[in-house]
C-alpha cells in the first residue's frame, strides 16, 4: 500500500470516528455551542472602551448571565446592554477595573448572589476567575485572538466540543474527558458531576436547556453541585466588601456614572440556605444603608417575586424574558435607566 492511499484511508478513518461521535454525544443530549471562555468574555469587554453614558454594562455571576436576556433589555429600552457577568465569581474585580481603567459614565447593573458577593475581596475561585478574564482581555496576543476566531465556526457546528472553564464540569471535549480520569487526588473528592445547563451566543446571552425545566432527574444532578458547594463556601463577610465598594462607588458617580444593585430570584432549598446562611437583613440590607445605594430585591416587587428556578438558582430562559421585561419597566419608573425608544 502506497504512501497516499495509506493517508487517504487515515483520513476517511477520522472522519468516520469523528461523526459516530458526534452523533453519540448529540444523542446524549448535548448541543452544538460556543464555549463562555475568557476569549468570548474579552471581546465583549473591549466593547466598554467606545461606549456612551447612556449605555448599559451588566455585571455580576450566573444568575445575572442567565437572568437578564439583552434581546428583552433592547426592546424595551433601545439599548443592548454588554454582557460582562462572569458565572461562579464575584462581580467586584471586574467593576474595579471599569472605574480605574476606563472612562466610562453610563449605567452598571451588579447582581447580588450572596453566596459570591459577600465574599473577601481578592481571595478564593470567586475572584481569581474574572481576574485571569481581566488578565486575558489585556495580555492577549494575537495568535489567541486568532484561535478563537477560528474555533467559533467550528464550535457553532460541533457538539463533540462542547466544553467549558469551569474545572469539574461534565463536558465532553478531549480536555475536560483527560482531566476527568481519576489519577490520585486530582478530582474534589464525593463531587457530583456539573452537567452544563445553558448555551451561550456571541454576546453571552444565555438560553437554559429545555431539559432543565422538564427533566427533573438533569435539574436536580445541578441542585446537587449547589448543596456540594454551600458545604464549601467560606462564611459571608461585609464589612470588606463595603470598604472595597466605597471608595469605587464615589469614583465612578462623580464622573457621572450610575450604578444599580439586583438581586435575581432563587427558590427551594437554595434559597432556605441563604436565608439562613446569609440573611438578608445582615448582608444585602446592610450593604445598600451603609454604601447608601439603591437595590432592587426579587422578593420586594409582585412581578420578579413568583418565580421558580428549575434547579433553584437560575430562571427558565422564558421566565428571564418576562422577568428581565418586569425588571426594565421598574428602572425606567424610577428613571434609573432610560427609554431610549421614548425619544
Amino acid at each position: 500500500m502506497n504512501l497516499k492511499k495509506s493517508v487517504g484511508i487515515a483520513i476517511l478513518l477520522g472522519i468516520a470516528f469523528l461523526a459516530i461521535w458526534e452523533f453519540y454525544v448529540r444523542s446524549q443530549g448535548y448541543v452544538s455551542e460556543l464555549d463562555d471562555n475568557k476569549a468570548l468574555w474579552a471581546i465583549q469587554r473591549a466593547k466598554v472602551d467606545k461606549l456612551s453614558s447612556d449605555d448599559v454594562v451588566l455585571l455580576g455571576s450566573s444568575r445575572v448571565h442567565y437572568d437578564i436576556q439583552l434581546d428583552e433589555w433592547e426592546e424595551e429600552t433601545g439599548v443592548r446592554p454588554i454582557m460582562l457577568a462572569s458565572d461562579g465569581t464575584t462581580p467586584t474585580p471586574i467593576f474595579k477595573e471599569i472605574v480605574e481603567e476606563t472612562d466610562f459614565k453610563g449605567t452598571v447593573v451588579i447582581g447580588i448572589s450572596p453566596g459570591l458577593f459577600f465574599s473577601q475581596p481578592g481571595k478564593g475561585f470567586m475572584w481569581d476567575r474574572p481576574t485571569k478574564r481581566l488578565r486575558h482581555y489585556y495580555e492577549q496576543t494575537y495568535a489567541q485572538r486568532a484561535n478563537h476566531y477560528l474555533s467559533v465556526p467550528l464550535e457553532h457546528n460541533f457538539a463533540f466540543l462542547n466544553a467549558s472553564e469551569e474545572e469539574w464540569a461534565d463536558d465532553i471535549d478531549l480536555k475536560t474527558l483527560v482531566n476527568s480520569i481519576s489519577m490520585g487526588n486530582r478530582l474534589p473528592q464525593g463531587r457530583p458531576p456539573f452537567n452544563n445547563f445553558g448555551f451561550v451566543d456571541g454576546d453571552r446571552n444565555v438560553t437554559m436547556f429545555e431539559k432543565v425545566k422538564t427533566d427533573t432527574a438533569f435539574a436536580n444532578t445541578v441542585i446537587k453541585v449547589w448543596g456540594y458547594g454551600w458545604e464549601r463556601r467560606p462564611d459571608p463577610v461585609l464589612d470588606p466588601v463595603v470598604s472595597y465598594y466605597k471608595p469605587l462607588l464615589a469614583i465612578f458617580k462623580e464622573r457621572g456614572g450610575n450604578v444599580i444593585f439586583v438581586r435575581c430570584p432563587s427558590s427551594g432549598g437554595n434559597r432556605e440556605r441563604e436565608h439562613k446562611k446569609i440573611p438578608r437583613t445582615e448582608n444585602w440590607d446592610a450593604f445598600l444603608a451603609q454604601t447608601g445605594e439603591k437595590g432592587y430585591h426579587f422578593e420586594d416587587y409582585d412581578t420578579l417575586r413568583h418565580f421558580t428556578c428549575p434547579e433553584e438558582s437560575h430562571l427558565y430562559s422564558p421566565d428571564a424574558k418576562i422577568f428581565t421585561k418586569e425588571l426594565v419597566n421598574i428602572l425606567i419608573a424610577d428613571k434609573q435607566i432610560t427609554n431610549r425608544k421614548a425619544h
